[in-house]
């Protein structure tokens, strides 16, 4: 299931505030699983019902959005002027398909043959590039999309090899797959699972969920960058595929609770220490909720992140499943202390 659910969730739309296509795929595999709410801002929130009453209220999030454009502006001559939906960097958009709803368009800017010696040399000024979706006009542009409509990069779910996955918006719908996974597992202890909304601009859909919810502990499941690639000395590969999902201690929105960082660690399941302090995730926000939720963030490993060409390790997504089974069992039943 695991692989199939992953598969399914990176083929759909889910860019930050446009979650629902998600969302309702998540609702129909989960029916029956659990009590389902959606909440005011769109997170879909389950209460899985265990054997077994809990120590503590344990909290799993994973987040359904994803980076993406935004319309902000239509020329006389169609094209369309945009902003990024989350982070984005510039070598990712140039010259990538982009697709609104049934409408495929491609990012475009002046080509490197018609720009100067070192012009050439550099990216492009992200406020250069705009959308292509074939109009000769505004009128044929306003005809197909307006401003304020999102797109998505558009790319293929396929494998590399024998252990990795090519696909787009792994981050986060690997997080999404495991925690729908679990859900349909039979649990020794209840907990509550959200799949929350607008990660990607500033972890905003699980903190209102965090404070309606009050977790006495919380388990972010995400995927982060993982830069073993050639040139990338190893003091700052933050990570590396097949070497189980990646155990956060610190980043620039967490402190992650020391004894659960070492349970991890010390579970005896593959996994790895996230060796960076750089980025945030959900957890900016859960551990801050009420007066305060101990947290830990669990992360499958994920080259070209935040591009329609995203790499990951399927030993690693199923480890990050077993962590994360065990995790949930281990702080419900009030352990480590």
């Amino acid at each position: 299931m695991l692989e199939s659910t992953l598969q399914a969730l990176c083929a759909l739309p889910g860019v930050s505030g446009r979650e629902d296509a998600v969302r309702d795929a998540l609702s129909e595999m989960l029916r029956g699983q659990g009590e389902m709410t959606v909440d005011p801002l769109g997170n879909l929130i389950v209460h899985k019902r265990g054997n077994r009453r809990p120590a503590r209220r344990v909290m799993v999030d994973a987040h359904m959005d994803e980076v993406g454009v935004i319309l902000t502006h239509i020329d006389d001559d169609g094209r369309l002027h945009f902003a990024t939906v989350g982070g984005i960097e510039t070598a990712v958009l140039f010259q990538r398909r982009v697709r609104f709803g049934e409408i495929s368009g491609v990012i475009g800017g002046k080509p490197i043959h018609l720009t100067d010696k070192e012009a050439a040399k550099k990216l492009p000024d992200p406020d250069t590039l705009t959308i292509d979706v074939g109009a000769r006009d505004r009128a044929e542009a306003e005809a197909l999309l307006a401003v304020g409509d999102v797109g998505y990069l558009e790319g293929s779910y396929t494998l590399l090899g024998d252990d990795c996955i090519l696909a787009r918006a792994i981050d986060d719908r690997a997080g999404c797959a495991v925690l729908a996974t679990l859900l349909c597992e039979e649990a020794e202890y209840d907990f509550d699972a959200v799949f929350s909304v607008q990660e990607e601009v500033g972890a905003r859909g699980a903190r209102t969920a965090a404070f309606a919810l009050q977790p006495d502990a919380a388990l972010v499941l995400e995927a982060t960058t993982a830069a073993d690639l050639a040139g990338v000395s190893p003091a700052q590969q933050v990570c590396r595929l097949g070497a189980g999902p990646a155990v956060s201690f610190l980043d620039r929105g967490t402190l992650y609770d020391r004894a659960f960082y070492e349970a991890a660690l010390q579970s005896g399941i593959p996994c790895q220490p996230k060796a960076a302090a750089t980025g945030g995730n959900d957890a900016g926000g859960i551990h801050l909720a009420g007066a305060g939720v101990r947290t830990l963030a669990v992360s499958l490993p994920c080259r070209y992140l935040h591009s329609p060409s995203c790499v990951a390790s399927r030993s690693d997504l199923r480890a990050m499943l077993e962590l994360t089974r065990y995790l949930v069992r281990e702080l419900a039943a009030g352990r480590p202390a």
